[in-house]
């Protein structure tokens, strides 16, 4: 090596010396002396590209990147983080070629299936996922025991749980963020992440004290002082609730999203500063789809104050627009199944007789009570009131047990369905609301079931469970299209874009008609806005149905201390029943009306 190539190698271990210890710009500044004299220097083209990729200066880190790639064509580490800048761009198909070059220079290389495990699960091809993580997994074991290698495990660990939890394997998903912490007990995420799952599987207080650690190990971690807030809210810790939120605004003052939940407990903080900082968070040209679509949310609350009703609204549809937006290809995919595939369930015509045949071979009298409905129709004011007596009828929510079952035994391949298969979906439902902790002789095998989507689903249901009772809440469909609106439902993917919501309340309308006309007085008729203004009378109406003793403690559900909903209704169940009533609604009809005039419902 002559006198000025050690001079380069020197100064570029200067450099990169510099770079490891966050001094970028002086690292640099060394690289660009060194490309001075020698352009092909791989080295510096290399880190330059790293420079650039921590600046989020992409055109330039794609330049270096490529640079060193004709320079060394072999060096996997710069197909790597060529890959990880265009993913930075949302360019994943170019971004999976990077890795994929990677893994044939080296089909062990670690990070490179790792990866691209990343860019399937945001694509919301979670199996595939899975695959690549568990090879990721596997190399990263063979490889040289460091601190990096043992970082990189983790986090593909990590990983694995988040995508569990996606598939909604809670248990899975559980173990392996409970793995990860056995190896980082000071792994703040994953004791956020685990916190979201035990809320999941209703152990409220072990979600709790996950939350309390996460922020015992990092006191700025701003998300998981929000979960806090949504924990406590769920408990009815309203005072904990709000303490929890304006915590996370203390540590992440421009995200949206604390304002907006900190909003349904201090309507004070929307006041004129805080709507200019949204307004100028909104309108800056780098703000997050998620931003913008809290920032819209947040907008329409102030116009709603005003009585503006269309501006309200016109934020209202953007906030959703941005929202979905912001969300993976799962979340199209889930709108796509609701509105084109689930309806074709009613194609089973044999069920009516299936029925008859199922009770002769009936062996247990399990009893659900399959509470169905729209979003924001009552539902869970109706499940409270049933499960507030003496009885003590476990409280299922929303289970979605037979939306999933449904989509896992592929029913919608199937022409027909006969006794033996109904007999097999029977012990296979029985074991998983077992599971939930459902099923129990104390309550004569009667639980409830709140996943509104059911009505899909009734068919089955009566061939399935011939003494379960269904009850159909009904509201004037403005208001709850209207509510849906105003109530970020997060975890249903049509609930934001306005023509999906009057096309799945279309669907709604059709199949509960069309199921009343085949199973005649299976299906009891809810109405909210009857039932609030006389709930004495509606709810022994409703009681006798379900074949129930009613008393006093029906309409006193708000005074138990157990009392929790994980839906937008569980400030409100925290309160006695009151008068509901649609014309509060009324001045959004018109504004609605170009989209429901094809819709005969609408007008009712």
């Amino acid at each position: 090596m002559n006198k000025n190539n050690s001079t380069l190698e020197e100064t570029f271990t200067l450099a990169y010396e510099n770079y490891q210890k966050d001094f970028s710009k002086v690292a640099a500044t060394l690289c660009q002396k060194i490309l001075k004299i020698d352009s092909n220097h791989f080295g510096s083209n290399f880190l330059m590209g790293l420079i650039s990729l921590r600046h989020k200066n992409y055109d330039n880190a794609i330049y270096f990147f490529q640079k060193g790639i004709k320079i060394n064509p072999n060096f996997i580490a710069t197909y790597n983080n060529l890959g990880g800048t265009f993913k930075e761009l949302g360019k994943l198909k170019e971004a999976r070629n990077c890795y994929k070059k990677a893994i044939e220079i080296n089909p062990e290389y670690a990070s490179a299936y790792y990866n691209i495990g990343n860019l399937l699960k945001e694509e919301g091809k979670f199996q595939d996922a899975i695959v690549n993580y568990n090879k990721a997994i596997e190399f990263y074991k063979k490889e040289k025991k460091t601190e990096k290698n043992q970082s990189n495990y983790v986090n593909a660990l990590h990983s694995l749980g988040g995508v569990q939890r996606e598939l909604g394997k809670l248990e899975e998903a559980k173990n392996y963020y409970e793995q990860v912490i056995k190896i980082k007990p000071d792994h703040e995420q994953a004791y956020n992440n685990l916190g979201i799952v035990l809320k999941e599987l209703d152990k409220f207080n072990e979600a709790t004290i996950c939350y309390e650690k996460a922020v015992k190990i990092k006191p700025n971690y701003a998300l998981a002082y929000h979960n806090l807030g949504i924990i406590n809210k769920l408990l009815g810790n309203f005072k904990k609730t709000v303490n929890a939120f304006q915590k996370a605004i203390e540590y992440e003052p421009d995200n949206l999203f604390h304002y907006y939940h900190l909003s349904d407990f201090k309507k004070e903080i929307l006041d004129k500063k805080t709507k200019n900082k949204i307004n100028k968070i909104v309108n800056t040209k780098n703000t997050s789809k998620i931003n913008l679509a809290y920032g819209n949310f947040l907008l329409s609350k102030y116009e709603l104050e005003d009585k503006n009703y269309k501006k309200e609204l016109d934020y209202l549809l953007k906030g959703h627009l941005c929202y979905s937006e912001s969300t993976n290809e799962k979340f199209r995919k889930g709108t796509e199944y609701a509105l084109n595939k689930l309806p074709n369930i009613i194609k089973f015509s044999n069920l009516n007789n299936l029925s008859d045949e199922a009770v002769k071979n009936n062996s247990y009298k399990i009893k659900p009570i399959f509470i169905i409905g729209v979003p924001r129709c009552g539902s869970t004011l109706v499940e409270k009131v049933i499960a507030a007596n003496d009885t003590n009828i476990p409280i299922g929510e929303e289970t979605a047990i037979l939306s999933v079952f449904f989509e896992q035994e592929k029913l919608l391949e199937k022409k027909s369905i006969n006794v033996r298969d109904i007999e097999n979906f029977r012990m296979k439902l029985l074991d998983k609301y077992k599971r939930k902790k459902l099923i129990s002789e104390r309550s004569n095998y009667i639980f409830t079931d709140k996943s509104l989507d059911n009505f899909f689903y009734i068919g089955l249901i009566k061939a399935i469970y011939p003494h379960a009772k269904v009850i159909n809440c009904k509201r004037n469909a403005l208001s709850s299209i209207v509510s849906i609106l105003q109530n970020n439902l997060t975890g249903i993917s049509w609930a934001h874009d306005i023509e999906n919501i009057f096309r799945y309340f279309d669907i709604y309308h059709r199949m509960i008609n069309n199921y009343v006309k085949i199973f005649p007085n299976f299906v009891y008729e809810l109405e909210l806005e009857k039932f609030t203004n006389n709930p004495e009378s509606e709810s022994k109406k409703l009681m006798e149905y379900c074949d129930l003793p009613w008393n006093e403690k029906c309409l006193e559900y708000y005074k138990r201390k157990d009392v929790i909903s994980q839906t937008a209704s569980n400030i409100q169940i925290r309160e006695a029943i009151y008068k509901t009533s649609s014309k509060k609604y009324l001045p959004y009809k018109k504004l609605l009306n170009k989209y429901g005039k094809k819709y005969p419902w609408f007008n009712q």
